[in-house]
C-alpha cells in the first residue's frame, strides 16, 4: 500500500549495510526510487548530483562526516528537501541537536516500518 501521493526519491544514508537493506525492504514496495550513501560526505555528493531527491534518511553516527554536519551542508544546497535523522540516540537533547542541524524529524533506531511510513506520509504526503 503506497501511503504517499507521489513516488518519492529517497536517499538512505547509513554506513551499516544491513540498515540499508532493511530500509530497501521497507521502502521499495512503496514504489519509491532509492539512493544510497555510506557516510555524510557521500550523502552531500549524491544529493548535489541528484537534486530531485525528496527525502533523506540520515544516520547520525558515521565515519568521514557525521549526519549533523552532512545535514548542515545539505541545507546550504536546499532548504526544501526533507531530512529525517535516524539514530540510536533518542534523548531530547539528541532530537534538538538534529533539528538544529536542519533535520525535519527524528526516528529512533531500530526504525519501525509503520513509524517510518507514517513519518514519510506526514512530511512528504
Amino acid at each position: 500500500m503506497n501511503i504517499n501521493k507521489k513516488d518519492l526519491h529517497i536517499l538512505i544514508v547509513d554506513d551499516e549495510k544491513t540498515a540499508h537493506q532493511l530500509y530497501k525492504l521497507m521502502l521499495k514496495p512503496e514504489g519509491h526510487t532509492l539512493y544510497h550513501a555510506e557516510n555524510g560526505k557521500e550523502a552531500v555528493d549524491v544529493f548535489s548530483d541528484n537534486k530531485n531527491i525528496d527525502l533523506i534518511l540520515m544516520d547520525i553516527k558515521m565515519p568521514i562526516m557525521d549526519g549533523y554536519k552532512a545535514a548542515r551542508e545539505i541545507r546550504k544546497i536546499s532548504r526544501e528537501v526533507v531530512i529525517v535523522a535516524q539514530t540510536a540516540y533518542s534523548l531530547a537533547a539528541d532530537r534538538a541537536k538534529a533539528r538544529e542541524a536542519g533535520c525535519n524529524a527524528h526516528l529512533a533506531k531500530p526504525v519501525d516500518r509503520l513509524d517510518l511510513l507514517e513519518t514519510i506520509a506526514k512530511l512528504c504526503g
